[in-house]
C-alpha cells in the first residue's frame, strides 16, 4: 500500500492584533508550500481569503506582495468562527480538510460569537486528522488562554503551541512529525 503525505492546511490570522506576526506567518506559509507537496493557505481577518496560488511564486517577496493584494481585510477585526464556517462550507466538507493536518495561527481574540467558533472547531476536528493552534501570545510564561475565542477553540485542538517567531515555527515542524 502506497503511503501519501497528509495535506496541510494553514489558516492564518492577519487581523490587526496579529500584525506583528503576519509577515512571518506568510513567510512560513510560502516556504512550507514550496517544500511540501499538498499545502493550502488561507488568511482571515473579518473574512476568509484563499492565497495558495499567490504563495506559489518562487520569489518570497513577490509571493507576499501578491497575497497582500488579494487579502482586503488586512489589519482589520477578527471573526474566527465566521471564517472557519466559510472554510468548512466552501472547502472543508468538499474534501480539502478530510484527513488533513490543519494549522490555525491566531491569538484567539474573537470579536464574533464564541459559540459559533466552538461549533466550527468541533466540525473541523471531526474532519481533520489533527488540528494545531499556534498562538504567539503563548511565548509569555504568564500567558493564560482566557480570551473567549481561545476558550471556545481549545477543547477541539490537538496541539496548542506558540508561533511567535520563525524559530518557534521551525520547532513546530519537528513536533508535527510526531503527530
Amino acid at each position: 500500500r502506497r503511503q501519501r503525505t497528509r495535506p496541510l492546511i494553514l489558516i492564518l490570522d492577519i487581523s490587526g492584533s496579529m500584525s506583528d506576526y503576519s509577515r512571518n506567518l506568510l513567510q512560513f506559509a510560502h516556504s512550507t508550500s514550496r517544500a511540501a507537496g499538498r499545502v493550502e493557505v488561507f488568511c482571515f481577518g473579518t473574512r476568509l481569503t484563499r492565497v495558495t496560488r499567490s504563495l506559489a511564486a518562487p520569489d518570497a517577496d513577490e509571493a507576499l506582495a501578491q497575497a497582500a493584494l488579494e487579502v482586503v481585510d488586512w489589519d482589520g477585526g477578527t471573526r474566527i468562527g465566521e471564517s472557519l464556517k466559510t472554510f468548512l462550507d466552501e472547502h472543508g466538507h468538499g474534501g480539502l480538510a478530510r484527513g488533513a493536518l490543519v494549522l490555525i495561527c491566531s491569538d484567539g481574540l474573537e470579536v464574533g460569537d464564541p459559540d459559533l467558533l466552538a461549533e466550527q472547531m468541533a466540525r473541523l476536528s471531526r474532519l481533520a486528522y489533527r488540528v494545531v493552534w499556534l498562538n504567539p501570545l503563548q511565548e509569555d510564561p504568564a500567558y493564560e488562554p482566557l480570551a473567549r475565542g481561545m476558550k471556545a477553540a481549545l477543547p477541539h485542538v490537538d496541539l496548542f503551541a506558540s508561533g511567535h517567531s520563525l524559530a518557534s515555527l521551525e520547532e513546530l515542524g519537528e513536533a508535527l512529525q510526531s503527530l
